[in-house]
């Protein structure tokens, strides 16, 4: 199990370093200059040499690239270029808002779209499965951006249930933070919801028509011991894999949903931060959800070994 942990783990730094190379790259070579947009329209090229020399930006791409990686490797995500405040705090004050969304999301994903899947299994060929997997086919195809401004449109504006936008901290006013959580947890969960009962219906179907559940059935087990003690079990077992993706791409869907919902969490500070052209806080945001998600992947891997040992000795 060591030798297992210890592949996954430098595997997933690998992962982090080359994401974030990548990141470092591009976000340097792309048009605009900081210089330009921190100084505005009443600018000189003076004015712009200048304060390219104070950021550093004046030095070659490779001598900016070993030192943003040395001040990482001694914890120093930089300081921004608008503001001058330190990157890291920006960063710990916008990352408790993504994470509680990513986990209502996650657990209304996997609430809706296991037992919807499994339903769907069980009563395959019928009316029931013919309609929860359209239900689940339209949740999956539906882009969150739509579906979001949707609900904003008739559960806000026009029924006036939820607030249209905006966050409050569960460690503040938790019987208030659960309203505003609602319709961007919808929003980010309904398209994973979608995929998880697709998946979970597949694989179920699948368990359902192995050998091993014919001799149960030939042995005289009952229907639901059958079911529900053999199959549903051996079948969540992939479905998991689906859930870890999911809740990891649910940290980069938090960009688009926390725009609309007016979040301010590390998505909605990565779009300012891109916008602005703010090179150190995309690099650390980028390199905050890298490490996110990383960690569902490595967690996922972990318990897939738990439960299956065959995993970690293949």
């Amino acid at each position: 199990m060591s030798a297992f942990l210890i592949r996954r783990l430098t595997g997933a730094l690998l992962t982090m370093l080359i994401v974030v190379t990548i990141v470092f790259f591009v976000t340097n070579v792309i048009p605009g200059s900081p210089a330009a947009v921190i100084l505005g329209e009443d600018r000189t090229a003076e004015q712009v040499a200048e304060l390219n020399r104070e950021l550093g930006l004046d030095r070659s791409l490779p001598v900016r690239y070993l030192t943003w990686i040395s001040d990482l490797l001694s914890g120093d995500l930089g300081t921004s270029y608008f503001n001058g405040s330190d990157v890291r705090t920006v960063i710990l004050q916008r990352v408790e808002p993504t994470l509680i969304l990513t986990a209502t999301s996650a657990l209304l994903a996997i609430a809706i779209g296991i037992p919807l899947g499994v339903i769907a299994a069980l009563y395959r060929g019928s009316a029931v499965d013919f309609a929860a997997m359209v239900a689940a086919l339209t949740a999956a195809a539906l882009p969150n951006f739509w579906l979001g401004l949707l609900l904003v449109l008739l559960l806000s504006l026009y029924w006036g249930i939820f607030p249209a936008a905006g966050y409050v901290s569960l460690f503040e006013d938790p019987g208030d933070a659960w309203r505003y959580l609602v319709l961007p947890s919808i929003t980010l969960g309904a398209s994973h919801a979608g995929v998880i009962a697709r998946i979970a219906r597949a694989n179920l179907l699948e368990e359902m028509g192995a050998d091993y559940l014919r001799t149960a059935r030939a042995k005289g087990l009952r229907q639901r011991s059958v079911i529900v003690g053999h199959a549903l079990r051996n079948s969540l077992v992939p479905t998991l894999g689906v859930v870890g993706v999911a809740v990891a791409l649910m940290v980069g869907g938090s960009v688009v949903t926390e725009t609309v919902f007016a979040i301010p969490g590390i998505g909605r500070l990565l779009i300012e931060s891109v916008l602005g052209r703010d090179f150190p806080m995309i690099q650390g945001t980028v390199l905050v959800i890298a490490v996110f998600v990383a960690l569902v992947n490595l967690l996922v891997d972990i318990t897939y070994a738990l439960i299956d040992p065959r995993i970690r000795h293949a």
